[in-house]
């Protein structure tokens, strides 16, 4: 099982499981920008050897400063944490509620959150039918009979891609429930000034938004997010977080990627093109392609072909190939896998060894 730890990416169990150096292999498992880097990482990795041996800004003072710049809010209302995974545990912590609807399915370390703190969870189940698209009728059933004091939602949701509609999330404000919207995907949406709520969540108490700088900037090895929401909201979660959970590299980083536009525009441009061609291909292929709006893709393998996830997991990973076994996600079955979207190369071999591997393990 590659996902021993809960999530894609893991190179190092690849690398234990199939008897292959992590850099042979196509890791279609983790959603990252493959056009990053940024430049402006190698250039801050260089200029840190310099300071090192200073303590980092317990604050996180300029990247405060330049997310508020970026955000349109102040930046009160802005902190800092160790990656997302970091602040939904801190907000779940500080919240400390005894019901936490999730709609399924859904990021795990919602529902590990939420169990970590004795708290209980109501799924809200998303249909395939629906596309796995939250609606108004699921909502308005959740409210009457959940008894929830927190809704956690992903938007766009990981697995599915899919956005929340903003009026959905005011609707379980209305309730008098707190929200906490994961936006870590956002920033691959081009028309996100229409979904995201991160302006809503520093003017509203019971609003807060995580946001991710890892996935779009391409730099999962240095943990960096970031929560909004009113101060006094905040300054509950801030009591809980260990000194300097930030170190200086990852706010250095985080600085110098805010001015990369001419990367987030190039990101834009590329998966405007490789998403649709990927789908085209992969509906080829048999696949029931959950098209979302992110750089990622929930499929459901061909019905017909009778083969699990794990095994199509298996198959691809002993061809250099990783994808993610998307069982793993509560909500969906064995016939479930998630890809990310990549360069046409890239995608061109994905394509490639799906054609062989479906073939070998149904014969």
């Amino acid at each position: 099982m590659l996902e021993r730890y809960g999530h894609g990416g893991d190179l190092h169990t690849a690398e234990e499981t199939f008897g292959r150096a992590a850099d042979s292999f196509l890791d279609f498992s983790s959603n990252m920008n493959p056009l990053g880097p940024p430049p402006s990482v190698k250039k801050t990795l260089a200029e840190y050897a310099e300071l090192i041996d200073r303590y980092p800004d317990p604050a996180v003072r300029g990247l405060r400063k330049k997310l508020a710049h970026h955000h349109g809010i102040d930046e009160q209302s802005i902190m800092i944490g160790n990656g997302a995974a970091e602040l939904i545990d801190l907000v779940v912590r500080s919240l400390n509620p005894r019901v936490t609807a999730l709609a399924i399915p859904c990021f795990d370390e919602y529902g590990d959150a939420v169990r970590k703190i004795g708290g209980s969870i109501y799924e809200i189940a998303l249909s395939a039918d629906n596309r796995f698209m939250l609606d108004p009728e699921a909502v308005g059933s959740a409210i009457e009979a959940s008894a929830a004091s927190l809704y956690m939602l992903g938007s766009p949701n990981n697995p599915t891609g899919q956005l929340v509609d903003p009026r959905l999330i005011m609707a379980l404000l209305g309730s008098g429930a707190y929200v906490v919207v994961d936006e870590a995907f956002m920033d691959f949406v081009p028309d996100e000034e229409r979904y995201s709520l991160v302006r809503e969540a520093a003017m509203n108490d019971r609003l807060f938004v995580i946001r991710s700088m890892t996935k779009f900037y391409s730099i999962p090895g240095i943990r960096l997010g970031y929560i909004i929401g009113v101060p006094k909201s905040l300054s509950g979660l801030r009591r809980l977080q260990v000194p300097w959970s930030v170190n200086s590299l990852a706010q250095m980083i985080g600085e110098a990627v805010l001015e990369e536009r001419e990367f987030a525009r190039l990101t834009h441009s590329w998966l405007a093109e490789e998403r649709p061609w990927l789908v085209r291909q992969l509906n080829r292929l048999g696949f029931e392609v959950n098209d979302g709006v992110t750089n990622y893709l929930l499929l459901r393998i061909p019905r017909e072909l009778r083969i699990s996830a794990s095994m199509l997991q298996l198959a691809m990973g002993k061809e250099g190939v990783l994808i993610r076994d998307a069982s793993r996600f509560p909500g969906l079955d064995h016939t479930y896998i998630r890809v990310a979207v990549k360069r046409r190369t890239q995608n061109e071999a994905l394509v490639e060894t799906f054609k062989r591997c479906l073939f070998e393990v149904t014969e």
